[in-house]
């Protein structure tokens, strides 16, 4: 294990400032008193692992990643179980794709256990945050970004890894109900050889002008299509996408490197094949969708992503056109439930995915 220094805060959040915040977390709107930090170098690779204050971060205005936007991050969950223990879910996947982000931005390589680390040493200073509704979480963000003083066109030299943490609501609200969705006719989300299966922030900046256009038309997201076949689902702005049919099968976009592999899109494949669905991961066109749903093939359509888990799609919006779905269905519900039931310790966990923080 490696050895992680300590800087405690000067004046910690009490704590029934708290619990205050927790009776309405909300999203990313409120953050812990602590934050892991590693600092990385080309001459002496990682070094100086620790635990300090969470405040501003002081930055050269040269600093590579403000102008070439040399930069990743991960998203995740520590939930509270009923003893009052805490576990994060499936964590060395998300080391995993940290280093694939990582290697697609040019960025050096963070050992998964030391990834580990880190959230396991925040969350031990700052566990008073984890909070115990149903649904909520404390989030976790690690991340990683190029911190060399330097305007030269080349990966930097300089990087600095660091894990905040936000205690979170439900995403979509407290109650489980079908979401709007916007189909963008006039955007991308990524192209073919592109950085679409790294979760780097230039990606999301490149979807907000989309994501406005939703929010525009009533919608909570936006759907991406691949004009380049047919019109092929991508995925959400921050979501994969996934169709229950009438015959048992479950239909999700195929991995071609513009999607980005979510961990609990993979989660719900493998509960799923559990149930035994018969699971396609291939492209499906947006018309393919459409008749699905005109003819009752597609009886259910729902999203996934860490911070929403799962979320029914009940309309898809592409213009003057509605596509709209049967809501919450019992297959959506039903791994919905199965999966907040292993994160949160009330479901039995069969494939190991649970890791103890503290």
């Amino acid at each position: 294990m490696t050895a992680f220094s300590y800087t405690e805060h000067p004046s910690p959040t009490a704590l029934e400032q708290i619990a205050e915040i927790l009776k309405d977390p909300g999203f990313g709107t409120n953050f812990t008193d602590h934050t892991a930090v590693i600092d990385w170098t080309l001459q002496d690779g990682w070094t100086n692992p620790r635990v300090e204050p969470y405040g501003p971060i002081s930055l050269d205005p040269a600093a590579s990643v403000l102008h070439y936007a040399q930069e990743v991050f991960e998203g995740m969950k520590a939930y509270r179980h009923a003893d009052g223990s805490i576990y994060t879910f499936r964590p060395e996947a998300n080391a995993a794709r940290m280093n694939t982000s990582a290697r697609r931005l040019a960025l050096p390589e963070l050992d998964e256990q030391l990834f580990i680390e880190s959230l396991e040493q925040l969350v031990a200073v700052d566990k008073a945050w984890v909070p115990s509704g149903d649904g909520e979480a404390l989030y976790l963000r690690p991340f990683m970004f190029a911190s060399e003083a330097f305007l030269g066109v080349r990966p930097a030299h300089e990087v600095s890894y660091r894990v905040i943490a936000s205690p979170a609501g439900n995403y979509f609200g407290g109650e489980l109900k079908p979401v709007r969705i916007w189909v963008s006719r006039d955007y991308v989300r990524a192209a073919p050889g592109g950085t679409g299966a790294a979760k780097t922030g230039g990606n999301y900046a490149g979807s907000l002008v989309a994501q406005q256009q939703a929010a525009d038309n009533g919608c909570q997201q936006v759907l991406f299509l691949d004009p380049l076949h047919e019109n092929a689902i991508e995925e959400l702005g921050g979501m994969n996408v996934f169709l229950v049919t009438n015959d048992g099968r479950l239909l999700t976009p195929e991995l071609t490197g513009t999607i980005l592999e979510g961990i609990t899109r993979s989660s719900v494949i493998q509960l799923a094949k559990d149930r035994g669905l018969k699971v396609e991961e291939r492209r499906i066109t947006l018309d393919e969708w459409d008749r699905g749903v005109s003819d009752g093939t597609i009886t259910e359509v729902f999203a996934c992503g860490t911070a929403a888990v799962i979320t029914p799609i009940g309309e898809l919006v592409d213009g003057d056109k509605s596509i709209a779905s049967t809501g919450t269905g019992e297959v959506t519900q039903a791994i919905r439930d199965e999966l907040l039931g292993i994160q949160t310790g009330t479901v039995e966990d069969r494939h190991g995915w649970l890791h103890k923080l503290g």
